[in-house]
């Protein structure tokens, strides 16, 4: 599972699909029990979405 920001959210759901190879979950962040503060997989800028297999 990636957390992302609006900036790296393509990468997060080409490496799950690359990962997986099925087409991922994509979540807002802060749903499910996740945290507000979560940060990016990426980079530290806040993440806005959650990408799941």
């Amino acid at each position: 599972m990636y957390f992302a920001c609006n900036e790296h959210i393509e990468l997060a759901i080409d490496m799950t699909v690359d990962e997986q190879e099925s087409a991922p979950i994509v979540d807002k962040a802060g749903t499910n029990n996740d945290t507000l503060s979560t940060v990016c997989s990426f980079c530290e800028n806040d993440a806005i979405y959650r990408v799941s297999p």
